[in-house]
């Protein structure tokens, strides 16, 4: 079990969290939720250690190892893959040094022997035998190959090194695992292996993530950070939302009977209190009208942006055209002869762990890149909004949002531009920061809202939600199920995906495709029971050949 103890967390004037009570049980897997800056990686890191509290005190149940995803991914650029894993037990990685330094040594002694058969109990103890298995049994869960166990860290490009880091954590069953945002940068695949793994994981787990699905598949209670309290609910994310919109509505409706008793009284008051037979009653009226206190109702300090595509003109039957294409790029085929046709009512997820040739083909239809072979044609009445995946030199500029943003629209007028970004959480001045100086999450709006002015009948999103917090990802979601034309997307967020598509198109490692009219979860199943029959038929075989 961890606790936090009166936990307050001051950054100058400000009380970031006050005063904050609460406990985290074993067998449980608790979603810390809140708005951006409401401080959740800042109580995890409290939590962890690498933050002191203001005032208040973090304690864990004594002997309990406590395991947390690390946020610097250069930290271990001199180690091999494995090692790195192993270091998730620090005490077991210790272990293992100091054995193999003892029994390299030429000058072996006596009290070397000693100290060698006191880690080897300590060893076994901690089924050390079994580290480097352990280790590699989760690399390969989160698509790790096997000949990359052996690699140096900092051989590894990011979204491997993301991995490695994600397996340190979970490594040696830690008592209390602390993951923020352990989503980020995974493939849908890997993440549906996390979501197994913690689903079957029997100790405390406190996890950080702006995936709602994945919150729903993994937890049994919310805590909401919010007004610098933490209030914990028992259920999944979607539950807690239902839970408190329940709860506002129950005290919305509390305080209406009070404001209508307070109504009573006070023209009770007012009519007889001049009254000599009424003016007891009056009075005691009185002292009941001060009784009555209306419950404070905070509205949660989550924002909403506002996310709408208009297409300026409705789409004809001919969209898209794909034939024959292929692009190879350092010497890897990325896409190997792919054809397919888009309709008019087609909303499309591009998945599977090929990452890449997604992007290719998407840069390849936004017209950023050309096929080595094959054509595509878009119809005469499409027009096409692009949200590309690396946005690096959208915003090496200095040009301000407002006036970047004016570029894009017919109407070349201050007040509209600026109304777009209203609606996108950029209030007043703020169209008057520069391109350059933009957060992630920022420059995510940024180009929705040139997406919206742009008023097109054809969307191109490669992965719209990263970098987005969950209000904003709920509000993307929305738009895109709402929105009357065509959609092209890649995203790793199963719910979006699940939510939007009707239409499933997976790139294979090789290049090549897989083409189904069905939704995202219809789709998994059906390739699960497909895996599922290829394994029995290879058993089958492996009999019939014994």
């Amino acid at each position: 079990m961890i606790s936090a103890n009166n936990v307050t967390l001051r950054i100058g004037k400000k009380a970031l969290f006050e005063d904050v009570n609460i406990k985290f049980t074993e067998g449980n897997c608790y979603g810390l939720i809140g708005a951006n800056g409401a401080g959740k990686s800042t109580f995890l890191k409290i939590l962890n250690g690498q933050l002191e509290p203001s005032s208040g005190d973090v304690t864990i149940t004594p002997g309990q190892r406590l395991s947390f995803l690390q946020q610097d991914h250069f930290k271990y650029d001199e180690y091999p893959v494995l090692d790195t894993v192993i270091m998730g037990n620090q005490r077991l990685y210790e272990i293992m040094k100091e054995k193999d330094a003892i029994y390299m040594k030429e000058d072996f002694s006596d009290e070397d022997g000693i100290r060698a058969s006191e880690l080897e109990a300590e060893f076994a103890e901690m089924d050390g035998w079994n580290a480097e298995s352990d280790a590699a049994t989760l690399l390969n869960g989160l698509g790790i190959p096997t000949e990359e166990h052996y690699s140096i860290m900092g051989d590894l490009n990011g979204s491997l090194k993301v991995k490695v880091l994600l397996a340190q954590a979970l490594f040696g069953n830690p008592d209390i695992l602390l993951l923020d945002e352990p989503t980020n940068n995974l493939d849908l695949d890997a993440i549906g292996w996390l979501e197994e793994f913690l689903i079957n994981f029997e100790n405390t787990v406190i996890v950080v993530s702006h995936d709602r699905y994945f919150l729903n598949k993994v937890c049994t209670h919310i805590a909401d950070i919010d007004y610098g309290k933490i209030q914990l609910y028992a259920g999944n994310y979607d539950f807690w939302y239902e839970s408190s919109q329940l709860l506002i509505k129950q005290m919305k409706e509390a305080n209406k009977k009070k404001e209508e008793k307070i109504k009573e009284l006070q023209e009770f008051i007012s009519r007889f209190s001049a009254n000599a037979s009424k003016s007891k009653q009056a009075t005691s009226r009185k002292k009941a009208l001060e009784k009555i206190e209306l419950d404070e109702i905070k509205p949660s300090s989550r924002k909403y942006p506002y996310i709408d595509f208009r297409p300026e003109r409705e789409i004809g039957n001919e969209v898209l055209e794909v034939e024959g294409l292929s692009k190879t790029i350092d010497g890897e085929k990325i896409l190997n002869n792919i054809s397919f046709i888009v309709g008019h009512d087609d909303k499309i997820a591009f998945v599977g762990g090929n990452e890449r040739a997604k992007t290719v083909l998407f840069q390849i239809l936004a017209g950023e890149l050309e096929p080595d072979e094959g054509t595509y044609k878009w119809g005469v009445t499409t027009s096409q909004s692009y949200f590309p995946k690396d946005n690096t030199t959208i915003f090496d500029t200095d040009l301000q949002i407002a006036d970047w943003l004016t570029q894009f629209s017919e109407i070349k007028d201050a007040t509209y531009v600026r109304g777009f970004l209203g609606r996108m959480l950029f209030p007043g001045d703020a169209g008057v920061k520069k391109m350059r100086v933009l957060s992630g999450g920022e420059k995510v709006r940024v180009l929705l809202s040139r997406m919206m002015i742009e008023n097109s009948n054809v969307l191109i999103f490669d992965e719209p939600t990263d970098h987005l917090d969950m209000e904003s990802i709920t509000a993307l979601n929305n738009g895109m199920i709402k929105f009357p034309g065509v959609i092209l997307f890649a995203s790793r967020d199963h719910q979006v995906v699940q939510t939007t598509a009707n239409r499933i198109i997976e790139i294979l490692p090789d290049g090549t495709t897989v083409d189904k009219t069905t939704t995202y979860d219809e789709y998994l199943e059906n390739d699960e029971m497909a895996r599922k029959r290829q394994v029995y038929t290879v058993e089958e075989d492996e009999e019939e050949n014994a």
